[in-house]
């Protein structure tokens, strides 16, 4: 996915939880603190995200984007 943020972390997903439309996502950052984001489940289950998966955090404005690969 291409995307126009400039800051990125690499994360590992700590925990999932989902309900119809949203889902609540954990983080553990390369950073000494975690992060959360509060994205689609649609979007959970568009990029097969799973519990332990590493991903990069896009952190543009006040959202934190999950990207997968």
């Amino acid at each position: 996915m291409k995307t126009g943020a400039r800051n990125k972390l690499q994360a590992k997903v700590t925990s999932i939880q989902s309900d119809n439309i949203m889902s609540l996502v954990k983080f553990e950052a390369t950073a000494p603190q975690g992060m959360a984001s509060v994205i689609t489940t649609e979007s959970v289950q568009e990029m097969g995200l799973k519990v332990g998966d590493t991903v990069t955090l896009v952190i543009k404005a006040i959202h934190v984007l999950p990207v997968k690969g």
